[in-house]
């Protein structure tokens, strides 16, 4: 615990953390015994992480309800995060929507693309200059097993996720030079709500993982690789198509997956 919190302490900022991937990544921060900052755009659910995290773990969990998509949503954190050290910084917000690419609009297609990428990129650049200073620090930003490869019916979302990916994976090289570890993370189909929003019917051989496990397989990996996609048969599954598929065969068979497990056209 005390060279957890010495590395990535004494504060973790997680975007999307009232439900969740993100929650649990706070509970799971909070455990170790890290102070947390909650971002996201309920008030309820994020007060309600908030008490849960204080009356478990006993440290300091602060709120701010906030929309990612929003041009000025750094000054919206900076007052609340300038006199905390923030030495772990969780991008998980993201929109994911399931439906054919042009039955969504301009307009949700750029929200999702400024919660999802945008976000991400303005909020690594800002605290991973204040973790340079100090030597010391990590970052995890959530991608997507859809970023391996196109996908039908997530077409935007996984563009975003793939963003987040190779962002990941560059700085954990360039920012590793200077103490910081970075982490592209990949969850496979986890239980959230997110998830079961879209009635998903995931078939035998997909895996739905819990999102303790899902997490706990981020922060494992955390130092120790620029990338980790969740669960042991989604890194089986995803090697078999990267290295012996070609191409057109592997987008095709996870674009099928897709139609089978949402129903994009119903």
């Amino acid at each position: 615990m005390e060279s957890f919190i010495t590395k990535y302490g004494p504060w973790a900022l997680v975007t999307g953390a009232s439900r969740g991937i993100g929650a649990e990544f706070a509970r799971q921060f909070a455990k170790q015994g890290l102070n947390v900052i909650l971002v996201a755009t309920n008030k309820r659910l994020l007060t309600e992480q908030k008490d849960l995290i204080e009356r478990t773990y006993g440290v300091a969990a602060r709120t701010v309800a906030l929309d990612l998509a929003r041009e000025d949503f750094l000054d919206v954190l900076i007052p609340v995060t300038k006199s905390r050290e923030i030495g772990m910084l969780v991008c998980n917000a993201a929109i994911s929507t399931v439906r054919p690419f042009l039955e969504q609009s301009e307009e949700e297609l750029l929200r999702q693309f400024y919660v999802n990428a945008r976000a991400a990129l303005i909020l690594t650049r800002h605290y991973g200059k204040h973790m340079a200073e100090r030597k010391r620090g990590g970052i995890i930003l959530l991608s997507s097993a859809s970023a391996m490869n196109g996908t039908a019916y997530v077409a935007n979302y996984a563009g975003t996720k793939a963003y987040n990916l190779i962002l990941g994976e560059s700085l954990w090289y360039e920012l590793g030079k200077q103490g910081i570890d970075v982490l592209g993370f990949m969850p496979g189909c986890t239980k959230t709500p997110g998830f079961e929003q879209h009635n998903p019917e995931p078939g035998r051989l997909v895996t739905v993982m819990g999102v303790m496990e899902t997490v706990a397989e981020a922060l494992e990996a955390l130092g120790k690789h620029p990338s980790r996609i969740a669960g042991g048969m989604n890194r089986l599954m995803y090697a078999i198509m990267g290295r012996l598929l070609p191409r057109r065969q592997a987008v095709g068979i996870v674009s099928r997956s897709m139609e089978k497990i949402f129903h994009p056209f119903n």
